[in-house]
């Protein structure tokens, strides 16, 4: 695999915490970030969003024109079919949506989404060309090494069946720094980012596979892990979007041309 895209990826979540209006609101921002910071108008940064599904349309119409993605926070495992309160892949990619959330600690402790059902929606998100976001994590802290196992095994069962030619971004969020004051140690992260890496790229059906950091990622981390991620995945601390402008210095300056 040859990973082919920018530097760096970063992206937001709102889960449910923004009302629709407020939502727009941060979409509005966001687009005037894209259109004018420079991390993301020299390519430096590929920037993306997954709102909550009913403001999806509108956050399209928003940030077209710039070069932001917008996901969807779950899709389903089939693309059609008597799945009420589902919403089908092909759906997604018909309203713009280029990115799906899959399998995140939350849809697994709270839905009891098992691995088959989020190799399931991996499945369906790939074949309509959505490309998901993988979210992969261990349960409790322990060894670098443990957790990269770990991960690892969900990696290769969430992508069971994937087509040549496929593009995946691995979220790694380890479950027990979810919601945390602090991310996980830099070291682990480190750790299990390279391994998860090093493990895409010896995968021949990949044309593009990017691992980016989650689970209390805020100020400072990128700094921190400089080229051992690939970005990060960013929840509340970037639900403020001057704040997310600051991530943005961040990817810039750690970006700069070596003189």
């Amino acid at each position: 695999m040859t990973n082919t895209g920018p530097a760096l990826t970063i992206g937001v979540s709102t889960k449910m915490y923004f009302s629709f209006a407020r939502t727009i609101e941060y979409a509005e921002a966001m687009a005037g970030l894209a259109s004018s910071h420079p991390a993301v108008t020299d390519g430096t940064v590929e920037l993306f969003v997954i709102p909550s599904y009913p403001t999806l349309p509108e956050v399209v119409r928003m940030l077209s024109g710039t070069p932001v993605r917008i996901g969807a926070q779950d899709v389903a495992t089939d693309d059609s079919g008597a799945f009420t309160g589902e919403v089908s892949a092909p759906m997604l990619a018909e309203i713009g949506c280029t990115l799906a959330e899959v399998g995140h600690a939350e849809r697994r402790r709270l839905f009891g989404e098992t691995e088959e059902v989020t190799a399931a929606k991996t499945q369906a998100a790939l074949r309509n060309g959505i490309t998901p976001v993988l979210c992969l994590g261990e349960a409790v802290e322990g060894t670098a090494p443990d957790a990269a196992a770990e991960v690892i095994r969900q990696l290769d069962s969430a992508l069971q069946g994937t087509p040549r030619g496929s593009a995946v971004i691995v979220a790694y969020e380890p479950h027990w720094a979810i919601g945390a004051a602090q991310p996980a140690p830099a070291g682990h992260i480190v750790a299990v980012c390279r391994a998860l890496r090093d493990h895409l790229d010896a995968d021949e059906r990949l044309d593009d596979g990017r691992v980016i950091y989650g689970g209390s990622a805020g100020p400072g981390l990128l700094t921190t892990l400089g080229r051992a991620v690939d970005g990060i995945f960013l929840g509340r601390f970037a639900h403020d979007p001057a704040a997310l402008g600051v991530i943005l210095d961040e990817a810039a300056s750690l970006h700069q041309p070596e003189s």
